[in-house]
């Protein structure tokens, strides 16, 4: 009988990026947000003792600043895994240069493959909806960077993308922006089979069985709420060149055992 080859044994893993790899929307009950990459943290701490474990993600980071901020502190960690997942924030702002964003992704790569024994990389998943059919020629270019460098570079790609489960807008918050708690399992899911682990979950990419849409009604009030408590703020934010993230510390800024951080 045919056994999957044993996975590498990996002890340690550092998190780059934004709102996406710090957690948001995954709320937890103290408020604070726990996310794919805490949700594969611990499944790899729970089978390798001594795994340690940093997030350096910050909230509302452009390619610029997670360059700046990031990638040089999570290098200097030489983790056996670092994740990197950046540039979608500026794909949606009106004056995206999007040859500058590629530079800098490449930048980031150039430095973080070296650093690690396996660097990882995604297509990261859009929501269905007008939002995405406006950016999707920005996106699919930042994809199509990410696959060049990954093969430049050895990384492994993670394509949620390409998932036709993390399209459906029942896996995203309120704010259109962020996956709910189940969109980040599953995420954390298909990292952990690309590491080469056994799958807790086949159909992680598998969408959700189909339900009634909700009514006229529902959905206006939906995008109202919507409007008032995340557009106009996101606006606002644009106006003044605040950003979400201003003032944040990393997540989890140092590399250090698994449990003392959970």
């Amino acid at each position: 009988m045919q056994t999957n080859p044993t996975p590498p044994a990996y002890t340690s893993l550092v998190a780059v990026g934004d709102s996406f790899t710090e957690g948001m929307s995954d709320l937890l009950p103290d408020g604070s947000y726990r996310g794919w990459a805490d949700v594969l943290a611990a499944r790899m701490a729970a089978r390798t003792p001594g795994f340690r474990y940093a997030n350096l993600a910050v909230r509302g980071k452009l390619i610029q600043q997670i360059v700046d901020e990031q990638v040089e502190v999570a290098a200097a960690m030489n983790a056996d895994v670092v994740t990197l997942v950046g540039g979608l924030n500026d794909t949606l702002r009106p004056s995206c240069d999007m040859g500058r964003v590629r530079g800098l992704l490449t930048e980031a790569v150039e430095r973080l493959a070296p650093s690690c024994k396996q660097l990882v990389l995604m297509r990261s998943p859009g929501r269905q909806g007008p939002v995405l059919e406006r950016f999707r020629p920005r996106m699919e270019e930042l994809f199509a960077c990410v696959d060049e460098l990954a093969a430049r570079h050895g990384a492994l790609v993670v394509d949620l993308y390409g998932a036709p489960a993390l399209a459906d807008p029942r896996l995203w918050d309120v704010d259109r922006l962020h996956l709910t708690a189940e969109g980040h399992r599953r995420v954390a899911e298909a990292v952990w089979q690309a590491l080469g682990h056994d799958p807790e979950d086949t159909g992680w990419h598998i969408p959700m069985p189909a339900s009634a849409p909700p009514r006229w009604l529902a959905r206006r009030a939906a995008d109202a709420r919507f409007a008032r408590e995340h557009l106009l703020p996101w606006i606002g934010r644009r106006l003044t060149g605040r950003s979400s993230g201003d003032g944040r510390p990393a997540k989890r800024p140092e590399l250090l055992p698994y449990e003392d951080l959970a």
